[in-house]
C-alpha cells in the first residue's frame, strides 16, 4: 500500500509561497502544491492570509505522481490548521556543560601532537 493516496489527509510543512499557490514538504522525498484555487472556496487575494512559510498544516491529497514524488493538494474542504505553532524546545544544559570538553581537549591535543611527532599520521599509511 502506498504511503500517499488520493483522498488521504496528511500533515506537512509549508516551504514556499508563490502567487499561484503554496508548496508543502512531506518528509525527505515528497512535496506538493496547493494551487490557489484549492486554498479556499472564496476569492483568495493573498495566500499569506491563509498559510505562511514554516506553518505545519493538514492537506488533502487530490492526486499522486509517484514518478516525480509530487502531490496535488487542497485545504479548502478541511480544517487545515494544526493547533498552534510548533513549540520551541528549551535547551537544557547538562550539569557538566562544557566542562568535559575543557578537561578532555588538552589530553586529545597532546595525544594527537605525539602521534604526528612519531610519524603516525593516518594520511601516510
Amino acid at each position: 500500500m502506498a504511503k500517499y493516496e488520493k483522498g488521504k489527509i496528511i500533515k506537512g510543512t509549508v516551504t514556499c509561497i508563490e502567487p499561484y499557490g503554496a508548496f508543502v514538504s512531506f518528509g525527505e522525498f515528497y512535496n506538493g502544491l496547493i494551487h490557489i484555487s484549492e486554498i479556499s472556496r472564496g476569492y483568495v487575494r493573498n495566500i499569506n492570509d491563509f498559510v505562511k512559510v514554516g506553518d505545519h498544516i493538514y492537506t488533502e491529497i487530490l492526486d499522486v505522481d509517484e514518478e516525480e514524488a509530487h502531490l496535488k493538494l487542497s485545504i479548502k474542504n478541511i480544517q487545515y490548521r494544526v493547533n498552534g505553532k510548533p513549540r520551541k524546545r528549551r535547551i537544557i544544559e547538562t550539569p557538566s556543560g562544557f566542562n568535559t570538553l575543557a578537561e578532555k581537549l588538552p589530553i586529545w591535543t597532546e595525544k594527537k601532537l605525539k602521534s604526528i611527532k612519531n610519524g603516525e599520521n593516518s594520511i601516510d599509511k
